[in-house]
């Protein structure tokens, strides 16, 4: 049995910014101030694009923390907005449904989440791309903790808490777009599988011994092979 923990921006779809400019108009409105606009939220919770950003405009941890849940409202408020108006065209990356599809009904996979996006946020995302946030069985969200290493361990906790799965660390498999999503299971034995859909080319992934990278999701059988046989 594989646990197959797939990111979800830059990896399962593209939001057209829809996050980020969620997450920089909530910023504003409690800080006031969206923050450094260089600052790169790819491979981040968002609780700690939050704390990172603003420690940089000079808050202090306690200041941060005591806003947090109110920002995270608004953050939420601003993505449900934007998938509604329609001005935001979300969608799966190439070959992500197909792949899905083929993973699913196997009885040797799990699929699941482990994504930086708090649990709301991630469910929205994905039912605005089209994607049923249910199909994935065990989760781990930006919400469970604000340090993405630290999400794999949950994945395979609930794994055994929800389904009854004693899965060990090097049968999970961590599927993402950023160096992020390569090391955080590292210290488990997960294994990776680093896809170029977001802002590293596939020699960037390389870099960093991901169990194998793609330039994207769209060979379902190649995917299949490499995903079974981690």
């Amino acid at each position: 049995m594989r646990l197959v923990l797939f990111d979800i921006d830059g990896t399962l779809l593209n939001s057209e910014g829809l996050g980020r400019m969620s997450m920089r108009r909530a910023l504003g409105t409690i800080f006031g101030s969206p923050g450094n606009p260089a600052y790169r939220y790819d491979g981040k919770t968002d609780k700690q694009i939050v704390r990172d950003v603003m420690r940089l405009e000079g808050h202090s941890d306690e200041h941060i923390d005591s806003q947090m849940d109110r920002l995270i409202e608004i953050y939420l408020e601003g993505l449900r907005e934007g998938a509604a108006s329609g001005n935001f065209n979300v969608r799966p990356h190439e070959g992500v449904l197909e792949l899905l599809d083929a993973l699913e009904p196997r009885k040797d996979v799990v699929l699941g989440l482990l994504t930086g996006n708090v649990e709301a946020g991630a469910r929205t995302k994905l039912t605005a791309a089209g994607i049923n946030p249910d199909r994935f069985r065990v989760n781990a969200f930006g919400s469970d903790h604000e340090h993405r290493p630290e999400l794999p361990a949950i994945a395979q906790r609930r794994a055994n808490e929800n389904l009854g799965l004693d899965i060990a660390g090097d049968r999970m498999v961590v599927i993402g777009d950023t160096p992020a999503d390569i090391a955080c299971g590292r210290s488990l034995g997960a294994k990776a599988i680093g896809v170029a859909t977001g802002h590293y080319t596939v020699e960037q992934l390389l870099t960093h011994n991901p169990y194998a990278a793609f330039p994207s999701l769209k060979n379902t059988e190649r995917l299949l092979e490499s995903i079974v046989n981690a």
